[in-house]
């Protein structure tokens, strides 16, 4: 069985083998194979990811043997596994057969959906076990050894996004839980790397407030309102400044974060 991990450093285990090819270009082409993994990928695709748009005379060669490589590790060692492979060669490019289970991104995929169903139906405890175990999967930034060119550069930002959404969605169950006390560490650390990041300040807001902590909480809301006057020119969005007025009133709750979405 194929394992692949891409939520943090690249990793491919083949069976009990390990199978995370060591130069850097072959390990960009099982990148994007990865990524758009159970569909075909063309060769002028793996080229332009490869040279930027500029490929070589001899890119088809070349990316002809960077596969060549790839289907080496992926097939293992038994010639009787020749031809067998989860690489398989079309007419035009190269498609990686994945089955469920076999890729960490699909993975935190179905542990997000889920969650986001447990928190939608009004399951905290649940969507807060799922979320987490979601976000358990990641190890650091996507294909952090990797070189990406411009298709996996926006497919690491997409990871990247789902991967911020799933913290919201966990934060926002956790807060349900009662556990603001727990969080205002974590969201403290989160505001201070996303200053423009309104749902994470808000989240902060509002577990400081629950904490007994008004004061703190207003100055982080005028905090944001002077960070991005001084850098966007704008006001805070109506959502948080309802969660501000709230807090001034003491009747902020874990609720009040559906003032942020969308």
């Amino acid at each position: 069985m194929l394992k692949c991990r891409t939520l943090g450093l690249l990793d491919i285990t083949c069976g009990d083998r390990p199978a995370t090819p060591s130069a850097p270009k072959v390990r960009q082409v099982l990148a994007l194979l990865i990524a758009r993994r159970n569909e075909l990928v063309p060769i002028p695709d793996i080229a332009a990811e490869l040279w930027e748009g500029s490929p070589p005379r001899s890119a088809t060669a070349t990316v002809q043997t960077y596969i060549y490589q790839l289907r080496k590790l992926l097939e293992g060692d038994d010639p009787a596994d020749a031809g067998t492979g989860p690489l398989l060669t079309k007419s035009s490019g190269y498609l990686l057969r994945l089955a469920p289970g076999e890729c960490d991104e699909e993975e935190f995929d179905g542990l997000s959906a889920l969650g986001r169903t447990a928190l939608r139906q009004g399951d905290a405890r649940a969507a807060a076990d799922l979320l987490g175990a979601a976000l358990a999967l990641w190890t650091g930034p996507p294909l952090a050894d990797v070189g990406q060119g411009r298709m996996l550069q926006a497919h690491a930002l997409r990871l990247q996004e789902r991967r911020m959404h799933t913290m919201e969605l966990r934060i926002s169950a956790d807060l349900h839980l009662g556990l603001h006390r727990e969080l205002v560490g974590e969201l403290k650390e989160l505001a201070c790397a996303h200053p423009l990041h309104e749902w994470f300040q808000g989240g902060l807001i509002i577990a400081l407030q629950r904490c007994g902590r008004r004061g703190e909480a207003l100055q982080v809301y005028q905090r944001l309102r002077e960070v991005l006057r001084d850098e966007l020119g704008l006001d805070p969005s109506p959502g948080l400044q309802r969660i501000q007025q709230r807090v001034l009133t003491d009747q902020v709750t874990a609720a009040d974060l559906s003032l942020l979405a969308g």
